[in-house]
């Protein structure tokens, strides 16, 4: 499989994230969540690049599957425990509670068991990179303050209340701000690699702008044929 691509931001540099996943189904749609919401991602089918990887990438965030061919995740968690400090999330198929245990007492940071939502997988690793103190406590956009570990919404003085899935859409909105996001983006951000049609994409926006917009002026834009941006200006 290779690498299949570094992509981020601009501006300072990203946080990174290694993914060694060997099904490429699975590796190509973390990958396109992971990039989708900004950060630097590299992807290889197995751990015989590790080492160089750890040194050259320098991931802040190393996604491991368990069923590695040649060395597998737990031998590739005990070398990034050994040469780094990047956070690692442990992949697996299986659910048993002693490779869970086995994984986090071996210096996981997480564990997430296939099959799995890819919205809750970047949500995993973007509060890991909050608690590592590679994200910022709460994000501002004009006079919105999106606050990810409290999960609060303010505009000025007034406090807004949204659902899981809202605050889940304005967070990652925010987290990407200025940037268009289509809505197979948000799909896969949000709900799933291609899991649902974009109505419900549409839907959410709709309701999401509504209460932005009930506290102040726009900051949820349409892009016509391109998607969606959450930005000040209403360019």
């Amino acid at each position: 499989m290779g690498e299949r691509g570094v992509s981020g931001r601009a501006g300072a540099e990203p946080a990174g994230v290694l993914v060694i996943e060997d099904a490429e189904t699975i590796a190509i749609a973390v990958q396109s969540v992971l990039t989708g919401a900004g950060y630097r991602v590299l992807v290889r089918a197995d751990g015989d690049h590790l080492e160089r990887d750890l040194s050259e990438f320098r991931p802040d965030v190393v996604i491991l599957d368990v069923m590695l061919p040649h060395r597998d995740g737990f031998a590739l968690l005990a070398v990034v425990r050994s040469r780094s400090r990047a956070g690692v999330v442990m992949l697996t198929a299986r659910d048993g509670v002693g490779d869970r245990l086995r994984g986090l007492s071996s210096g996981a940071d997480d564990y997430v068991t296939k099959p799995f939502v890819l919205a809750e997988l970047a949500a995993r690793v973007n509060a890991l990179l909050r608690r590592m103190g590679r994200l910022p406590a709460v994000i501002t956009v004009g006079d919105l303050v999106v606050d990810p570990v409290a999960a609060t919404v303010r505009r000025g003085d007034a406090t807004i209340t949204l659902t899981a899935t809202e605050f889940r859409l304005l967070q990652y909105l925010a987290e990407n701000r200025g940037a268009v996001l289509g809505k197979p983006q948000i799909l896969s951000a949000i709900w799933g690699f291609d899991a649902y049609g974009p109505n419900l994409v549409e839907v959410n926006i709709s309701a999401l702008r509504r209460k932005l917009e009930a506290h102040g002026s726009r900051l949820l834009h349409t892009v016509r044929g391109m998607g969606y941006v959450l930005r000040e200006d209403d360019r």
